[in-house]
């Protein structure tokens, strides 16, 4: 196994020497991951369909194109972003420079996930590398095939001296955790989460924490029922359901529960078939650890809709349960499986305050075509994104996408990943010419009245008042106002002018 130590400190050697600052360089090595995702797509539709059983529908769209399609727009934006910001002045600061920088903190560690293995990986990775950082790289173990894509291909296209890998379990996991990094990005599950905030909290180590939670999908009698079934069912059963963002419970009134459960049994005919097992687009749970814990959530329920399973493939069917209590093992933890519970309420007042009575959410669902109900659960109920009469596909968006409390801080996605990865340094180049001295030297002592007054004038705040457009306005009235002045002086003089 390779030394944590010994990796961490050649990463830090090649950060110091100033090696990833220049952004030709950064560009130079994104076009080389660019090259790695477009020479294999193969291999790792391969890999993704070793772990999960995932169909090439799946992998392409949610991971390899995914890939593609967030590098390209980094690649093409890069030299915009990496440009110092010029933030708006005040008064005191007319004549003076404000900048903010993107600095690059140093030695980050990546740690991906395993449901989506190589997306959750390297996706943040792009953006650290982006941003001018060394990159320990550490995928989940869990995921082999995954895992063993990355560590083989990432040293054949990145520059060793600044990007790694870094294979193992918990033991290793642990003996890494215990180097001093500068940025921890986690993705995975909130007791792990804490863990790495632990561990990070020794040395102050600023993290992004990308976790889950029970996202729960408010459905009223006003939406189009098929269609939000089939976005709803489509959403718990990707991945077989093993995403982050997945509805992870239904809330409804008992009358669109019952018409529900109806119309998704026939929408997973239509997906899957008569034997969603023999479906090429169902996926496998991708271990017997992760496929007990589920068969676990099953006990004590009669399923209203599917509930076979069979250990030997990790198959479990696309399940929904309707006799769930409030205090099941199931409305405990996150599902994180094809398993939707249903929980019943009389209106979406009750929707808000179940909801609030929980750990805040990834993500919350809403279809409805009330809008007085949507915002009041938008309004009144917190997550970490919200999507109206759809699920999953904010995250084919550019908005920035994270949890809050217990699932995840911080955020990312497009520009919002540079983001992450760069410490905004605040800049000020100070004027020292006659002008700003004078007015700069009422801070100085001794104090006095006079000089106070000055100062609460110079630093008092005028919002929403533009500086230069009123230097500009002063100048052009200035320049009107000399120049009427000399009209008027030549008119008023003209005939002793013109005699001279």
């Amino acid at each position: 196994m390779v030394n944590p130590s010994e990796m961490v400190q050649t990463l830090r050697n090649s950060f110091n020497s100033g090696k990833t600052k220049p952004v030709e360089y950064r560009l130079k090595q994104l076009k080389a991951l660019l090259r790695l995702y477009e020479e294999n797509t193969n291999e790792m539709l391969q890999a993704l369909a070793t772990d999960l059983h995932k169909s090439k529908q799946e992998a392409v769209t949610m991971e390899t194109q995914y890939l593609i399609n967030d590098l390209k727009n980094t690649i093409s934006n890069l030299k915009n972003w990496v440009k110092p910001e010029r933030p708006p002045k005040e008064f005191v600061n007319l004549l003076d420079s404000l900048y903010v920088y993107n600095d690059p903190y140093g030695v980050v560690l990546v740690m991906g996930a395993w449901n989506y293995p190589i997306q959750l990986t390297l996706l943040p990775v792009a953006g650290a590398i982006a941003a001018g950082n060394c990159v320990v790289i550490k995928p989940s173990e869990i995921a082999v095939a995954s895992a063993k894509f990355i560590a083989e291909k990432i040293p054949k296209y990145l520059d060793s001296d600044c990007y790694q890998v870094f294979e193992g379990g918990i033991p290793e996991t642990t003996q890494l955790l215990r180097e001093k990094f500068d940025y921890i990005f986690y993705t995975g599950s909130t007791s792990v989460g804490q863990i790495v905030h632990a561990a990070a909290n020794k040395n102050l180590t600023p993290v992004t924490l990308e976790l889950g939670g029970k996202s729960p999908v408010y459905l009223d009698k006003t939406a189009n029922l098929k269609v939000a079934t089939k976005r709803i069912i489509w959403g718990k059963c990707v991945n077989a359901g093993q995403t982050c963002v997945a509805p992870d419970y239904l809330i409804c009134t008992k009358d669109v529960r019952d018409k529900f459960v109806e119309c998704a049994g026939q929408v997973l005919r239509d997906f899957y078939g008569d034997d969603p097992k023999q479906s090429p687009d169902l996926g496998r749970i991708v271990s017997d650890r992760q496929f007990q814990r589920l068969v676990g959530l099953l006990q004590n329920h009669k399923p209203a809709v599917g509930g076979r399973f069979d250990a030997a493939e990790r198959y479990m069917e696309p399940t929904i349960l309707t006799d769930v209590k409030r205090d099941d093992k199931v409305m405990q933890e996150e599902v994180f499986g094809p398993i939707l519970p249903i929980v019943t309420v009389n209106d979406a007042y009750e929707a808000v305050k179940f909801i609030n009575s929980r750990e805040k959410p990834l993500v919350s669902y809403i279809f409805s075509n009330n809008k007085k109900d949507v915002q009041l659960l938008i309004d009144n109920t917190s997550s970490g994104g919200v999507l109206v009469n759809d699920t999953i596909m904010h995250m084919a968006t550019d908005m920035p996408f994270g949890g809050v409390g217990l699932s995840g801080m911080g955020s990312y996605h497009a520009k919002y990943t540079f983001d992450t990865f760069s410490h905004k340094k605040s800049c000020l180049y100070k004027d020292l010419g006659f002008i700003g001295e004078t007015l700069g030297s009422a801070r100085y002592p001794p104090y006095s009245e006079g000089k106070l007054k000055l100062l609460n004038l110079l630093l008092k705040k005028w919002p929403g008042f533009n500086w230069k457009v009123c230097l500009v306005h002063t100048f052009i009235f200035t320049i009107g106002f000399v120049t009427a002045l000399g009209y008027k002086h030549v008119m008023e003089n003209k005939d002793e002018l013109f005699k001279q």
